[in-house]
């Protein structure tokens, strides 16, 4: 597998994690760190790159949502919208940190272009959260490996 194959479909896989559509980029970051044949440093900057610009894609969703909200293929549901607006309301912009976490990143981000985070600010702080939790993966699956 060339190397461009293997970073493009690291960024893929990272980019669709991001959206409200199921996929783990993580399984596939980490048996590439484990096989050893990539630089790592280029490993997670696909996968950071990839996974931002998902969250981006789902801002981009929050802004126009009253245009899709009612639509089957829209990806969140309304009570995940609803808890991540609270959630969003209670904490702020600052919520964006957790954009990283199953099951609540995805929504918040959705409610951060509902709630019309100004990007600025929305880029910085999902960037810092997603980079995170990549460089924390990273550390662990080469610290036990």
């Amino acid at each position: 597998m060339t190397d461009l194959a293997v970073y493009s479909g690291l960024f893929l896989s990272a980019l669709i994690a991001a959206t409200i559509l199921p996929m783990q980029s993580e399984a596939a970051l980490a048996g590439l760190l484990l096989a050893g044949s990539h630089p790592v440093w280029v490993l997670v900057l696909a996968a950071s790159v990839g996974n931002v610009l998902g969250s981006v894609v789902n801002w981009l969703l929050g802004r126009g949502i009253e245009r899709f909200r009612d639509r089957r293929w829209f990806p969140v549901g309304p009570a995940a919208l609803d808890r991540a607006q609270r959630w969003y309301h209670r904490y702020g912009k600052w919520s964006l940190l957790l954009s990283w976490a199953p099951i609540i990143g995805d929504p918040l981000t959705v409610a951060a272009g509902v709630l019309r985070e100004p990007f600025p600010i929305f880029l910085a702080l999902v960037t810092v959260a997603k980079v995170g939790r990549y460089l924390a993966l990273t550390a662990a699956v080469l610290g036990f490996s």
